[in-house]
């Protein structure tokens, strides 16, 4: 249910009154004249970010599997035993049935994200060896996944289980974050509903607090797996 403002304008009349200056309503984007954010990779195709994608998960620890959805559960399924199978979480998620893998799932008996359960998801988080999650944009410069929370697909199956695998539909992928951004904002702009969490993964937990020391997994996944489908 959405919460109603009160007194908004009131107040913030008060406000400019006390600056000195007539209250603004409208505000004008910034025109810049050199925008370096939108040159880097700007003309690359998506098979070129591909091969930046690649080079990228191997600075982040990070492995890449690439594949078609026709091979994609024989994939998910070896990366799975070389894991050690369950506990497995996943989201509820339509598109695990659009790329076939709801026998696998089935099969090793993946636990779903169920809003009705509520801190149980939490605690099938905390145990499980697995979390499979779908990346909604993927950053080829940085080899960054992007999470999008819901009622169906909680924050914590990224984190909390000692192995997190995501799945990367290839029509995803774009340069950088500049492009991420401007694909959530259109979302804003449009009215459609944005996530109340969006997170930007990149790769397993990482850590050099101690002595500049570089610790892998310390405080999350100890391994992530990108998951590369091709779906374009």
């Amino acid at each position: 249910m959405k919460g109603t403002i009160q007194n908004r304008d009131a107040f913030l009349d008060q406000i400019a009154k006390q600056l000195g200056r007539e209250r603004k309503t409208t505000l004008a984007a910034p025109v810049w004249k050199h925008n370096p954010q939108e040159e880097v990779l700007k003309d690359a195709t998506v098979d070129e970010l591909v091969e930046v994608l690649k080079l990228q998960c191997t600075k982040i620890h990070t492995e890449l599997i690439m594949t078609t959805k026709a091979s994609l559960s024989e994939e998910l399924e070896k990366k799975m035993n070389e894991f050690g199978k369950g506990p497995i979480i996943t989201w509820k998620d339509e598109r695990f049935e659009e790329f076939g893998l709801n026998p696998l799932l089935k099969e090793e008996q993946a636990f779903e994200w169920n809003p009705d359960l509520g801190k149980e998801n939490i605690t099938k988080a905390e145990q499980a060896n697995i979390g499979i999650t779908i990346s909604e944009i993927t950053l080829a410069e940085s080899g960054t996944v992007v999470l999008y929370s819901g009622p169906t697909r909680g924050r914590s199956i990224s984190f909390l289980p000692t192995h997190s695998i995501v799945i990367v539909p290839k029509s995803t992928i774009v340069p950088r974050m500049t492009q991420a951004a401007k694909l959530i904002r259109e979302k804003v702009k449009n009215g459609e509903q944005v996530p109340s969490a969006i997170n930007f993964i990149t790769g397993p937990s990482n850590s050099a607090d101690i002595e500049l020391n570089l610790v892998v997994g310390v405080h999350g996944p100890v391994k992530a797996v990108y998951v590369l489908v091709e779906d374009l």
